[in-house]
């Protein structure tokens, strides 16, 4: 949704996505989703992605140096503007803008302080279709995983959880938006739990 908001900003331009990923494992941090579909969002988007491979479990020192390095990497080539989707967690945004301007860099917010339903809403609204690939089993119904990101979803959310996932109560992967070229076709291949966090493994039709 941060993209989305952006497409139209007349003041940045967004020239390039990036991700962090697990070392050797062609995963995404996190939530585990395979970086051949973030690869094909970025391919239908028409931007290139950097890949910040990190070890798993990874140390904070290690996390800030290859952080650091793709950041000056990138800013050696002009781009000093860093985009980020967070919505309301205050200690997440002062660690973003910590380590931005420690390099130098501006960080930017675009999502920040809006309505979480409101903003959940407006997604489905505008086009963005996202299934959830990752879940808190002790906080949502397992009926849940891999559910499409519709009104539906919203309506069977349990009351204390954000619509928008913020506290990690769930995390989505974006299957279509406004400014992709086609859709991706998404499949579940697989779920697995690890401790009380259940994973559903998607993969490109």
């Amino acid at each position: 949704m941060a993209l989305h908001v952006l497409q139209g900003d007349p003041v940045l331009d967004v020239s390039v996505l990036a991700t962090t990923t697990v070392e050797g494992a062609d995963r995404v941090k996190v939530h585990g989703t395979r970086t051949a579909i973030i690869r094909a969002q970025a391919a239908v988007l028409g931007l290139p992605l950097v890949e910040i491979p990190l070890p798993d479990p990874c140390p904070n020192d290690i996390y800030q140096d290859r952080f650091a390095k793709a950041a000056r990497s990138l800013a050696d080539q002009g781009i000093r503007d860093w985009v980020f989707g967070d919505l309301f967690l205050a200690d997440i945004r002062a660690f973003r803008e910590a380590q931005i301007a420690a390099l130098g860099l501006t960080a930017h917010f675009p999502l920040w302080g809006l309505d979480t339903t409101t903003l959940a809403r407006r997604m489905i609204a505008e086009g963005i279709r996202a299934r959830v690939v990752a879940m808190d089993a002790t906080r949502m119904p397992e009926t849940l995983a891999g559910a499409l990101l519709d009104a539906d979803f919203l309506d069977r959310l349990p009351e204390d959880v954000d619509p928008c996932g913020e506290r990690g109560e769930f995390h989505t992967i974006v299957g279509d938006m406004p400014g992709f070229a086609a859709p991706l076709a998404l499949t579940p291949v697989g779920t697995r739990r690890e401790g009380d966090t259940i994973l559903i493994d998607f993969a490109l039709a």
